[in-house]
């Protein structure tokens, strides 16, 4: 084998210790070797490191002032990578020298530091690979398996048994997301294309298939296209920092005061912008407010339960809700009418069980100066304002699609931030096009798959035979909605609500009927009694890392009074007649 002189010169190792195996002097075991240095590096530390330790040579007496004793012996013994050895040893040649006073004797190789340690990383990554060729194989396999089987005869002979199954595993995928490590949005969009998939295999009639995707596509892109156009707008003024408006108006610092507080303005702030939004915008507020982080997680918890019931009563303020409107389930003025009273029912009563604990003042943080708003920043946050309150306007005076309303306030908004900062190049992230590639895109594609499912199994009339069974076995429907709501705790309100959509229409259920408002109402503030049962809920335990467990013990109990509260508010304003309390208030 062959190194650099420097090398040797550089490393305070005997001579003798880089001779081949057969000879040089020594006998023995060879002891192992560290990884070695390039020239340069090993001038470098020469220079500016102290001798690094070494093992002693077997030759080397035990009272020599060059021996550095046992235990360091094994201590650096112990510290060296096996791999890496291997890797130096196996790197070189016997015989030969360099030219640069290695002489013939043969040493180490000039192999770096880094060579060595990208050898390691080699076979571990090569192991991750192997893993990852296994999961690719057993996904690969699956997905043999199942389209072998949706080509097979039996497909079309029990074609609702297929597709069935099909959204049965598809959404157990989907709530075991955490467990199995796959995204939910990648499982979805499998499922719906798979429900598709069977439904054509088994119709004799693949065009009238083809025209009743086409039309059912029509209709989920019109709620993608108004969650885009939501999404950006929130995006753009969250951008500017435009929310520090409502922040920076919160000044006290008494715990019951500021739990109502926070509360009431999630709440308004929901039937606005959607219950994620909301939450999010609440919880970067909570870290200007509170110092402590586990006592954030109570007001965290206020605000999911705020946001889930401030976006049930209006058209634009929760998914589900947007679902039902868009659909032509419910309008928007009945909408608010019906529901804002049951929804601040459920609020008050839950801050109600909340605030008596809560004693004293809390503690601010130390400001850190680092959110101040971008220039124009207010007259963006009133632009998209505006935009979004100015869709259900829109649908009234124009009669069109509330999608096209919410696309012309984003291309409002959009022409805004462009003009405002035309020319300011350090400020192009502000604009609309960089907001839009920050927009959870996955997620509009979790909706697509979720919702392409639902319309197969509507198309099917799968629906419509369990919107039967539940009407010859449950009596009432506002009975079915208030179960609705408790399913939502733990399932995705998202599909349920779809789903109701596709079991009953709106010929034997007409728009804004009880059964329209009370879904509407109880899978928005049903998911707040867990908090995986709402797109706010995860937020939160994202954010602030709350636990489950102790989500179940502070809050589940006030969300689920709140909740049933809110229904026998409902119930109680439709059995006296009461909803002119609405009209009376000016709604």
């Amino acid at each position: 084998m062959a190194t650099s002189g420097a090398f040797i010169r550089a490393c305070p190792l005997p001579r003798q210790w880089f001779a081949p195996r057969g000879g040089g002097g020594v006998t023995g075991r060879r002891p192992p070797l560290r990884p070695a240095l390039s020239p340069a590096a090993a001038r470098r530390r020469a220079v500016v490191a102290p001798p690094p330790l070494r093992m002693a040579a077997p030759n080397e007496r035990p009272g020599s002032s060059r021996h550095t004793g046992g235990d360091e012996d094994a201590a650096l013994a112990a510290a060296v990578d096996t791999k890496v050895r291997a890797t130096v040893e196996a790197s070189g040649s016997d015989g030969g020298g360099d030219g640069n006073g290695a002489g013939s004797g043969g040493v180490v190789p000039q192999t770096s530091e880094a060579a060595a340690t990208a050898a390691v990383d080699a076979e571990v990554v090569s192991s991750n690979s192997s893993t990852d060729i296994l999961r690719l194989a057993a996904v690969g396999g699956v997905c043999s398996v199942i389209a072998a089987i949706l080509q097979h005869s039996w497909v079309a002979d029990h074609r609702d048994a297929t597709m069935t199954t099909i959204f049965v595993l598809g959404y157990a995928g989907i709530i075991l997301e955490e467990l199995l490590d796959f995204h939910k949005t990648g499982v979805a969009l499998l499922m719906g294309v798979g429900i598709w998939v069977t439904l054509m295999t088994a119709s004799p009639d693949h065009a009238l298939v083809v025209s009743e995707l086409s039309e059912q596509v029509s209709s989920i892109s019109e709620i993608l296209f108004f969650l885009i156009g939501a999404s950006t707008i929130v995006e753009i003024v969250d951008a500017h920092q435009g929310f520090k408006i409502v922040t920076d108006a919160i000044r006290t610092n008494n715990r019951r005061v500021l739990l109502w507080a926070i509360g009431f303005i999630t709440f308004f702030m929901s039937s606005v912008l959607d219950n994620l939004t909301s939450t999010i915008v609440m919880v970067s507020l909570l870290r200007k407010l509170i110092d402590d982080p586990k006592e954030r997680w109570l007001y965290g918890a206020a605000v999911v339960i705020a946001a889930n019931a401030g976006g049930a009563w209006t058209p634009i303020g929760d998914v589900t809700t947007t679902m039902l409107w868009i659909g032509g389930q419910v309008t928007a003025a009945a909408t608010i009418k019906g529901l804002v009273i049951p929804s601040l029912v459920s609020l008050v009563v839950t801050l109600g069980i909340m605030s008596p604990p809560l004693r004293g003042d809390v503690v601010r943080p130390s400001t850190s100066g680092n959110d101040v708003m971008a220039p124009r920043g207010k007259l963006v946050f009133w632009t998209g304002l505006a935009a979004l309150l100015s869709v259900p306007v829109f649908k009234a005076v124009t009669g069109l699609p509330p999608y096209l309303g919410m696309l012309s306030g984003l291309g409002v908004v959009w022409l805004v931030t462009d003009v405002i900062h035309a020319g300011e190049e350090d400020r192009e992230e502000l604009r609309g096009s960089a907001a839009v590639s920050r927009i959870d895109t996955s997620g509009v594609l979790f909706f697509l798959g979720i919702l392409l499912a639902v319309a197969g199994l509507e198309s099917a009339g799968i629906l419509r035979e369990v919107a039967v069974y539940l009407d010859a076995h449950i009596a009432s429907r506002e009975i079915i909605a208030a179960v609705i709501g408790l399913v939502s705790a733990v399932v995705d309100n998202v599909p349920l609500v779809a789903a109701t959509m596709g079991m009953y229409s709106l010929d034997s259920v007409p728009p804004d009927s009880p059964l329209w408002q009370l879904i509407a109402f109880a899978a928005g503030t049903g998911g707040s009694m867990l908090i995986i049962g709402s797109a706010a809920g995860v937020a939160l335990m994202g954010l602030e890392k709350v636990d489950f467990f102790w989500y179940f013990k502070k809050a589940s109990l006030p969300a689920f009074a709140g909740f049933a509260a809110g229904i026998a508010t409902y119930a109680a304003m439709a059995t006296l007649h009461l909803p002119a309390l609405g009209t009376a208030a000016g709604m």
